[in-house]
């Protein structure tokens, strides 16, 4: 298979630039691979919103800028965050112009929410629900472009390199097992984030981090991986499969959080209370559990109008009802739970990686602009900025053909039955509870080179079982997953300041 442009994973990221190469470039081909139905994405179940400066009069690009360093903790790269804020508004407006629907107030005007971190009500939202939103709308038009293919359960393996160059991907049709070859011109990387590899957390269970991996495997550059947030308020509930996220904008709404007995305690820890941003938030809850010994802590949303609640989070709302929470008179149970990873594949403002012809784009992405703890709702701001200056780098270079007259070795894995029935299960709850005990909110280099052995010798063993059966999508995800593991922990180890949502209590020589 031979495509010009070849985008590996199908969020906001990898969508709009595949739109945008798409429009300019009729007479190409553009080819989405995704290793799931097209529509199932860590954007999918993007609750919160975009934030972006709409009112100038209250707000500013410079407000925006200085609560994004404020979060970022000194890690941030300030050229990054000017550039990603003042183009911003114009990403905003493209997503309006292809159909996008966000709340407005009684004036017409668009209802800007308020979350932890933002000095000024800037996030733009479409109820509880924004990135289905934005992927519903980003999505009808793929679908409507004809020189753009979708190519649904399809896992990439690996990148093909030669010289430090990428010629596209070995991938895997996981409909009948074969591995192919798609040859590309350019390849871009928007596969996501790596939640799984924590098991709790309001990623789907397609967030693996397979590009990370894949991108380390062929020798980019990967940075910042200790810096892994975890969203303050997850719905706290024993008995359910998948983690259900409480958006931030619930606190931006007015919510309190509460102890055991009631207290808000908050305030005891940074002056704008619940408003403060997530690291400091999950840290603070975490401190309170531990000195309580409690298993949660609660929202309380009790003293809101609950017709404007019901308004402004309806999926929230119904699923507190389903389980028997009334928001009028109770509390809602929360735990904090991973949520996004800060670095992963370092990239330049144009999202060009340090291999040729290879970029990455969204939250398997390093731009620069989180730092140390990503402001909230910078995350699609990001991702639609960054799939823009891909589109505009790549569409005005005229330094390379697009032709890929090279042939490559097909892939012929020895394929000796299938893998132990029940071990990659096991497998993976092992390292999911490794990474929640070792790696969590607070960590140690006791713990992490403890981790770090264990770690190493269950990734010889995956990699002996990738040689050795018939290779599955979730025997890759597992080997995907304690690579990431790997790169966090090493990381965790290598920094010895503590700056954003990275908090180690004590430090000692990396071996």
């Amino acid at each position: 298979m031979r495509t010009d442009y070849l985008i590996i994973g199908s969020g906001v990221a990898g969508l709009t630039f595949a739109l945008k190469i798409a429009n300019h470039f009729p007479e190409r081909k553009v080819t989405i691979i995704t290793k799931s139905e097209e529509a199932e994405s860590n954007t999918k179940y993007a609750q919160g919103g975009v934030a972006v400066v709409i009112d100038e009069i209250e707000d500013s690009y410079e407000k925006h800028i200085q609560d994004t360093l404020l979060a970022g903790d000194g890690i941030c790269d300030a050229e990054i965050v000017e550039m990603v804020i003042t183009e911003g508004p114009k990403r905003f407006k493209e997503l309006v112009a292809w159909g996008a629907k966000f709340d407005k107030n009684s004036e017409g005007e668009f209802d800007l929410g308020k979350e932890g971190g933002h000095s000024e009500n800037r996030v733009v939202h479409h109820k509880d629900q924004t990135g289905f939103e934005i992927e519903r709308t980003i999505l009808r038009q793929v679908n409507r472009t004809r020189n753009i293919t979708i190519l649904e359960y399809h896992f990439a393996l690996e990148l093909i390199l030669e010289n430090n160059r990428c010629y596209g991907v070995y991938m895997m049709n996981e409909n009948n097992g074969n591995i192919e070859i798609c040859k590309a011109g350019y390849t871009v990387l928007a596969t996501g984030g790596i939640g799984q590899v924590y098991g709790h957390t309001t990623n789907p269970e397609i967030a693996t981090g397979d590009g990370i991996a894949m991108a380390y495997r062929a020798g980019a550059k990967i940075k910042d991986m200790e810096f892994i947030q975890f969203h303050p308020t997850a719905l706290f509930d024993e008995t359910a499969s998948e983690t259900f996220l409480i958006s931030e904008a619930v606190r931006g709404f007015g919510a309190f959080l509460r102890n055991a007995e009631g207290k808000r305690f908050m305030s005891d820890y940074d002056a704008r209370g619940e408003l403060a941003s997530r690291d400091i938030v999950s840290q603070s809850i975490y401190k309170e559990l531990k000195d309580s010994q409690q298993k949660c802590v609660y929202l309380d949303c009790t003293h809101l109008d609950g017709n404007e609640f019901r308004q402004h989070f309806p999926m929230i709302y119904r699923h507190c009802q389903d389980i028997g929470i009334d928001i009028a008179k109770d509390w809602i149970p929360v735990i904090p739970a991973q949520h996004y990873l800060c670095g992963g594949i370092v990239t330049d403002k144009n999202g060009k990686t340090s291999i040729e012809h290879l970029f990455a784009c969204g939250e398997c992405s390093r731009t620069g602009l989180h730092g140390a703890n990503r402001l909230a709702s910078n995350s699609l701001l990001e991702a639609l900025v960054f799939s823009n200056r891909i589109f505009k780098y790549i569409s005005s270079t005229s330094l390379i053909s697009l032709t890929v007259n090279k042939e490559f070795s097909e892939w012929h894995p020895i394929q000796k039955g299938e893998i132990p029935s029940g071990y990659i299960k096991e497998t993976e709850e092992e390292l999911q509870l490794l990474m929640r005990e070792n790696a969590g909110i607070v960590r140690n280099d006791a713990d992490l080179l403890s981790a770090k052995a264990r770690l190493i010798q269950l990734q010889k063993e995956v990699e002996g079982k990738y040689k050795q059966y018939v290779i599955t999508t979730s025997l890759c995800e597992l080997r995907n997953m304690i690579q990431v593991a790997l790169l966090i922990v090493e990381q965790s180890l290598q920094r010895t300041k503590n700056c954003g949502g990275f908090l180690k209590t004590n430090a000692c020589v990396a071996v």
